[in-house]
């Protein structure tokens, strides 16, 4: 369900679970968390998550969040492992992105997304809080009042709206979408070791 495509200094992580909108279980959150801080621990230069499918991910396994899913810290965990990655981190958004999931997309360094994409996190709704850094990730992308729009009047926001607001940093045809990745990662692929890592402490 998540597939690891490692090429030279770029690791691929797809969430392969079309079927199922891509909602992620216990198992493959923690399967992405371990990859991730293995190819810090490798020196990886960037990473790309991306999905298969229309979705990117529809948020938990809903059998899994009836099991707890929606409070385990496994979601911490990915995040966690995702901000601290010292590369360069790309959320290739093939599709519409809900829930929980939102925090590994929030997480990374860029977030480029095709066109008709929705993002919505609808914990209000559903009774829960959500995972705890992301509110403070996402007030950064987008501001306090519209964190609020999204985590508490649980508005479904389109790919353009994301856009204008910082939520996303490009909208991409998805047949362009790892191609474009692929080339926004160039100078860091380029860059020699620790180059990336060092900008980004600079920019905080």
């Amino acid at each position: 369900m998540i597939e690891v495509t490692q090429e030279p200094g770029l690791w691929v992580l797809t969430l392969n679970r079309p079927d199922k909108a891509n909602s992620v279980t216990k198992a493959m959150l923690t399967t992405l968390a371990e990859t991730v801080e293995a190819a810090t621990a490798a020196g990886v230069a960037v990473l790309v998550l991306t999905g298969v499918g229309r979705v990117f991910s529809a948020g938990a396994d809903l059998d899994d969040a009836r099991a707890g899913l929606a409070v385990d810290p496994v979601w911490e965990r990915l995040s966690a492992a995702i901000a601290a990655f010292p590369g360069f981190s790309i959320a290739a958004l093939n599709g519409a992105l809900a829930g929980g999931s939102m925090g590994m997309a929030l997480a990374c360094d860029l977030r480029i997304s095709v066109p008709g994409a929705k993002f919505f996190y609808p914990v209000m709704k559903l009774g829960f809080l959500p995972q705890p850094s992301d509110p403070a990730r996402l007030v950064a992308l987008v501001g306090p009042a519209r964190a609020k729009l999204i985590l508490m009047a649980g508005e479904k926001i389109d790919a353009e709206e994301a856009l204008a607001m910082g939520l996303i940093d490009r909208i991409v045809e998805a047949e362009a979408l790892m191609q474009t990745a692929r080339g926004l990662a160039s100078d860091v692929l380029a860059a020699k070791p620790g180059h990336a890592a060092a900008i980004k402490r600079m920019v905080g």
